[in-house]
Parts: C-alpha cells; structure tokens; sequence
C-alpha cells in the first residue's frame, strides 16, 4: 500500500509505502504525486518512510521511477528516506542515480527520529 500527502506549510511531500506494493498501488502514488505538485514552486522536500514495507513487486519499479521523474522536474530540493532493514532496499539507489540530479541531497536513515533530525537541522548520520 501507498499513502501520498502534502503538507504545504512546511513544502513537504510524504510517500509512506507498507506491507506488500503492488505495481498497481505504485501507479497509483505516482497520479497521486503528480496531482499534489501542480501548485508546488521548487525547493519542496520529501519524506519517503519505508518503516512498514514487507515487499515490492517488481513491476512497480517503473512507477517509482516515474515518481522521481516528477519530483525532479518539479525541482525537489531533498529527499529523506527512512529504511530501516537494507535489505527491503528496492533498489532506490540505483534508481537515485538515473533519475535525480546530482544537486538533490538524498539521505537515507534507518529510524524516523533520525530522519526527522536530519530535517529539522540535528545532522544525524545517514547511511
């Protein structure tokens, strides 16, 4: 499952994704995405929270790339990941690579507090 919201105030775009993702629920987060940064000015950050992700299928791997397609024409400033088992990995890094410009600052964390420090400002440590 995905869950995608905005929280203007703060320019901040939240990608939750748990339990099993279906290529059909990755297609659908990236409507979703695409909708909530019509009015979005360049300079927003995004939080992507695995914490709950049993798995992806594979076939969702296009979507998420479409995903960082948008966020990176929008002109996102950062994106935060937290993932707490490397293993769960779905190749965002990789896929990071092609679809991100070198000037987005990509962190990876693997608890939300770390996360949300790293955020605020607090510097702590990613992987």
């Amino acid at each position: 499952m995905y869950a995608v919201e905005i929280d203007q105030s703060k320019r901040l775009l939240v990608i939750s994704g748990s339990q099993r993702v279906t290529a059909e629920q990755a297609r659908m987060a990236e409507e979703r995405v695409r909708e909530l940064l019509e009015d979005v000015a360049p300079g927003f950050r995004v939080l992507a929270d695995f914490r709950w992700l049993a798995s992806m299928d594979s076939a969702a791997a296009r979507h998420i790339a479409e995903i960082m397609d948008a966020l990176a024409e929008k002109g996102v400033a950062s994106v935060t990941r937290v993932m707490p088992d490397p293993h769960k990995d779905i190749g965002l890094n990789i896929l990071s690579q092609f679809h991100y410009r070198s000037e987005i600052q990509i962190a990876t964390f693997q608890t939300l507090a770390d996360a949300l420090q790293s955020m605020a400002g607090g510097g702590s440590s990613a992987t």
